[in-house]
Protein backbone atom coordinates (compact mmCIF):
# COMPACT_ATOMS: atom_id res chain seq x y z
CA UNK A 1 0.00 0.00 0.00
CA UNK A 2 0.84 3.69 -0.43
CA UNK A 3 2.61 4.95 2.53
CA UNK A 4 2.34 8.86 1.11
CA UNK A 5 -0.42 11.18 -0.42
CA UNK A 6 1.32 11.36 -3.94
CA UNK A 7 1.60 7.97 -3.69
CA UNK A 8 -2.09 7.55 -3.54
CA UNK A 9 -2.65 10.05 -6.18
CA UNK A 10 0.20 7.84 -8.92
CA UNK A 11 -2.01 4.59 -7.78
CA UNK A 12 -5.28 6.19 -8.52
CA UNK A 13 -3.42 7.30 -11.75
CA UNK A 14 -2.14 3.97 -13.02
CA UNK A 15 -5.21 2.35 -12.62
CA UNK A 16 -7.02 4.65 -14.49
CA UNK A 17 -4.97 4.49 -17.66
CA UNK A 18 -4.12 0.61 -17.33
CA UNK A 19 -8.02 0.51 -17.54
CA UNK A 20 -7.85 2.87 -20.43
CA UNK A 21 -5.11 1.29 -21.88
CA UNK A 22 -6.64 -2.18 -21.70
CA UNK A 23 -9.44 -1.31 -23.66
CA UNK A 24 -7.60 -0.19 -26.37
CA UNK A 25 -5.22 -2.82 -26.86
CA UNK A 26 -8.90 -5.32 -26.61
CA UNK A 27 -10.29 -3.14 -29.45
CA UNK A 28 -7.16 -3.19 -31.13
CA UNK A 29 -6.64 -6.21 -31.19
CA UNK A 30 -10.55 -7.27 -32.35
CA UNK A 31 -10.47 -5.15 -35.13
CA UNK A 32 -7.23 -6.81 -36.58
CA UNK A 33 -9.01 -10.39 -35.49
CA UNK A 34 -11.87 -9.13 -37.87
CA UNK A 35 -9.90 -8.03 -40.52
CA UNK A 36 -8.50 -11.77 -40.36
CA UNK A 37 -11.47 -13.48 -40.06
CA UNK A 38 -13.76 -11.08 -43.55
CA UNK A 39 -14.07 -13.27 -46.66
CA UNK A 40 -15.26 -10.17 -48.92
CA UNK A 41 -12.62 -8.00 -50.14
CA UNK A 42 -14.57 -5.03 -49.81
CA UNK A 43 -15.68 -5.88 -46.24
CA UNK A 44 -12.18 -6.57 -45.70
CA UNK A 45 -10.93 -3.26 -47.01
CA UNK A 46 -13.29 -1.30 -44.90
CA UNK A 47 -12.30 -3.69 -41.48
CA UNK A 48 -8.44 -2.85 -42.90
CA UNK A 49 -8.77 1.19 -43.07
CA UNK A 50 -10.80 0.83 -39.14
CA UNK A 51 -7.55 -1.06 -38.04
CA UNK A 52 -4.91 0.72 -39.57
CA UNK A 53 -6.29 3.86 -38.07
CA UNK A 54 -6.44 2.24 -34.11
CA UNK A 55 -3.12 0.58 -34.68
CA UNK A 56 -1.13 4.16 -35.84
CA UNK A 57 -3.63 5.58 -32.98
CA UNK A 58 -2.29 2.95 -30.71
CA UNK A 59 1.71 3.58 -31.79
CA UNK A 60 1.04 6.80 -31.11
CA UNK A 61 -0.04 6.18 -27.08
CA UNK A 62 2.99 3.90 -27.29
CA UNK A 63 0.41 1.06 -26.85
CA UNK A 64 2.44 -0.50 -28.97
CA UNK A 65 5.79 -0.02 -30.92
CA UNK A 66 5.67 1.86 -34.17
CA UNK A 67 7.75 -1.11 -35.93
CA UNK A 68 4.98 -3.33 -34.74
CA UNK A 69 1.90 -1.25 -35.83
CA UNK A 70 3.82 -1.19 -39.05
CA UNK A 71 4.39 -4.76 -39.34
CA UNK A 72 0.78 -5.45 -38.55
CA UNK A 73 -0.59 -3.13 -41.03
CA UNK A 74 1.80 -4.94 -43.77
CA UNK A 75 0.47 -8.26 -42.81
CA UNK A 76 -2.83 -7.34 -42.69
CA UNK A 77 -2.49 -5.50 -46.14
CA UNK A 78 -0.66 -8.48 -47.85
CA UNK A 79 -3.89 -10.75 -46.62
CA UNK A 80 -6.61 -8.01 -47.94
CA UNK A 81 -4.99 -7.85 -50.89
CA UNK A 82 -4.62 -11.21 -51.21
CA UNK A 83 -8.72 -11.76 -50.88
CA UNK A 84 -8.47 -9.21 -53.88
CA UNK A 85 -8.98 -5.78 -52.15
CA UNK A 86 -7.24 -2.60 -52.13
CA UNK A 87 -5.22 -2.04 -48.93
Amino acid sequence: MPNSKSAVKRMRQSRRRRDRNKAVRTRLKSAVKSVRAASQAAEATDLFRRAVTLLDRAAARGLIHHNRASRSKARLAAHVRRLGGTA
